[in-house]
């Protein structure tokens, strides 16, 4: 690295959607921007998360100055408890008070709220950190708090977005300001790293009060309980909610942990709306007349053993749907989900609810994120030497080099980074020099009893902890298992494996011949089942956790 030079390594989110995290750097002085997690694709069996490497950062926390976290959503802080259980010490972190907030509740659950050092930040606030100063500024995005990073280096200005987009009639939260980021392109901008995940779209992402316009519509016409579906931490679709169940005379309950985690803390940091009497709990709402309920349901990516994928399923211990339900789907599917996504709204029909989502009501959702014409405009107002797509597929990235070079930043001026690849900027060039270690970190959270155990999995703990393969068909129709399970062991050694895996194979059948639902087989739900059972039955016996791997065939 020479003298009068800044290094970014994206750590991940670049060339895929999910665990963001980007250092900034120079010889003395180290920043982290996010940590964030990405959902685990299909064929990824077995892994409940995925996070990023953070090999460059732990080797190099004698550097590190502070962690500094753009907001709350899980894409861009899920992998802080991990970091931190990788570190061993410490660490500093900054954000504002709802991500801090939030934030906080996965550091108890993981028992790591030690090993963080919490700093909130405003925005408009100013930080030193070493070499580099950052002015947090506050962005229009799908939860309020959101920051974008303004970091003033020896070599100049790196505006980093976060997630972002225009949004002049927000329901919570800052508008991005135009006259201060005209104010900076005048000062100077050297490099402007942009999130790129919506430059496939054309225009300008709508206002979020389109939204609550939409399901105003909705609570307005239903005859019967109301069942709202979202990201748990997008706040503001929350506060949507719970809003019209008020002006319409009906209570709210939270289902699904995550959900209930988020309404807790954003009620008592003040950013649900004082009404009195309208958050209810779960078993109060079983005593009340369908018209008088709403409730807000987490799993909107259909994860299988998420509230909405158990409704959908008939196998919910409190909720069952009734003909008269209507269940509102506000999310689209992150990339990979789509399928899972599908087979929850095929069977919630299967029960007989009205089910509204974005492809038959097209406003019910709106991203957070700015569209082409947005993003195009933010380069021209900050009018940037040099451009850094972050938060996009690569094509996407692509596509964004080509939009900045309309805006009048040459193409060879964009650099288009993957993974673990170190770009190095002077004050009249961007290059890449290098690469770090990077890549993926899998994430196993095996349930037993009430106690989840974590297992990061790289290659290394793979090849030491092995895999037990479990193969089952089942029934398309009923569920019921019409073949195996036949179970293999990969490196998996114990003094009686052979009769280990009969004990599984009988656990394994009575777990799903036993299951609730009578039809369809939802696959993500059976494979779900498969790995819980046959993990608790193995660490019961074994106090070990290898990588389980469910194959589901339908016939």
């Amino acid at each position: 690295m020479t003298r009068a030079s800044v290094r970014v390594i994206p750590l991940g989110g670049v060339g895929e959607i999910g665990k963001n995290a980007t250092v900034i750097e120079t010889k003395t002085d180290l920043l982290l921007i996010d940590a964030g997690v990405k959902f685990p694709e299909e064929e990824m069996l077995g892994v409940d998360l995925v996070i990023p490497d953070f090999s460059y950062v732990l080797d190099n926390l004698h550097r590190l100055r502070g962690i500094l976290l753009t907001h709350s959503h899980e894409d861009h802080t899920g992998a802080i408890p991990y970091l931190l259980q990788q570190a061993g010490r410490r660490l500093p972190i900054f954000g504002s008070r709802l991500t801090l907030g939030l934030l906080r509740e996965k550091l108890r659950e993981q028992k790591v709220e030690h090993l963080a050092a919490l700093e909130e930040v405003t925005a408009g606030e100013r930080r030193r950190f070493g070499v580099f100063e950052v002015e947090f500024m506050g962005v229009s995005h799908s939860v309020p708090d959101s920051l974008a990073l303004i970091i003033r280096t020896p070599i100049g200005v790196f505006f980093h977005t976060g997630d972002w987009k225009f949004d002049d009639t927000p329901i919570q939260g800052y508008v991005t300001d135009v006259e201060h980021l005209r104010a900076l392109g005048d000062a100077g901008v050297l490099a402007l790293m942009s999130d790129c995940v919506r430059v496939e779209v054309p225009g300008r992402t709508p206002s979020e009060r389109v939204v609550a316009e939409a399901l105003a519509t909705i609570f307005a016409s239903a005859p019967g309980r109301i069942l709202v579906s979202t990201f748990a931490s997008n706040v503001t679709r929350l506060v949507e909610v719970i809003q019209l169940a008020h002006q319409h005379g009906r209570k709210v309950a939270a289902v699904g942990r995550a959900m209930e985690q988020t309404i807790r803390v954003a009620g008592e940091l003040g950013y649900l709306p004082p009404l009195p009497g309208v958050l209810v709990d779960l078993d109060q709402i079983r005593r009340l007349p369908p018209r008088q309920v709403a409730l807000l349901v987490s799993g909107s990516q259909g994860e299988p053993t998420s509230a909405l994928a158990r409704i959908a399923a008939n196998d919910h211990p409190v909720i069952r749907l009734r003909k008269d339900d209507t269940v509102v789907l506000s999310a689209t599917p992150i990339p990979g989900n789509e399928e899972t996504v599908g087979q929850t709204i095929d069977n919630l029909f299967r029960r007989g609810a009205r089910v509204i989502y974005r492809a038959v009501m097209e406003n019910v959702h709106v991203s957070g994120h700015a569209s082409r014409d947005e993003l195009r405009y933010l380069i021209e107002l900050l009018r940037p030497r040099f451009c850094l797509p972050l938060h996009g597929e690569y094509r996407m990235m692509v596509l964004y080099r080509d939009l900045a070079a309309t805006a009048g930043v040459p193409p060879e001026r964009t650099c288009l980074a993957e993974i673990g690849e170190v770009v190095e900027f002077t004050p009249q060039s961007v290059r890449k020099v290098g690469r770090v270690k990077a890549g993926a970190v899998l994430v196993d959270g095996l349930t037993v009893g009430r106690v989840t155990h974590v297992v990061l999995r790289d290659r290394r703990r793979l090849a030491e902890e092995g895999i037990i393969i479990a193969a089952v068909a089942v029934d398309r129709e009923t569920g019921r298992v019409v073949g195996g399970p036949e179970l293999a062991a990969r490196g998996f050694v114990h003094a009686d494996l052979e009769g280990l895996l009969e004990r599984a194979k009988r656990e394994i059948l009575k777990t799903l011949n036993g299951r609730r639902p009578r039809g369809e087989a939802e696959y993500g739900y059976l494979v779900g089942k498969i790995k819980e059972s046959l993990g608790r039955l193995i660490f019961s016996e074994t106090r070990r956790h290898p990588l389980i791997l469910p194959l589901v065939t339908e016939v």
